[in-house]
């Protein structure tokens, strides 16, 4: 099961770079937008956190509950304003520095927490 938790760990770290560097991309555009690797890795990130957190309740691995809720909840959130804005053709940049502190705290949170 090691070799699982390995292959999750990193598809949620290539999940998150997605997600991070498309935001970071849009940042300098003139006309902002929900891109491919934002919408891709925020649903990837999403699932294989889950997937993470449920492989590491059934092996009994010892996990903050509240680390973990905050960080679902915070990754949903993500997704949701992700995925609700996909279909407009820009989004106000308040909304993509918004997405883009939230992926950046979701992440401080795993590391700090």
């Amino acid at each position: 099961m090691d070799v699982v938790h390995h292959l999750l760990v990193l598809l949620h770290l290539v999940a998150f770079a997605a997600l991070l560097g498309g935001a970071l991309v849009q940042l300098r555009s003139a006309e902002p937008e929900i891109n491919a690797a934002m919408l891709h890795g925020a649903w990837v990130a999403l699932v294989s956190g889950v997937a993470l957190w449920v492989l590491a309740d059934t092996f009994d691995v010892r996990l903050s509950l509240a680390a973990m809720v905050v960080k679902t909840l915070m990754s949903a959130f993500v997704t949701l304003l992700v995925v609700l804005n996909r279909r407009f053709f820009s989004i106000p940049r308040g909304l993509l520095r918004l997405i883009t502190l939230l992926v950046l705290a979701d992440a401080a949170v795993a590391v700090l927490w």
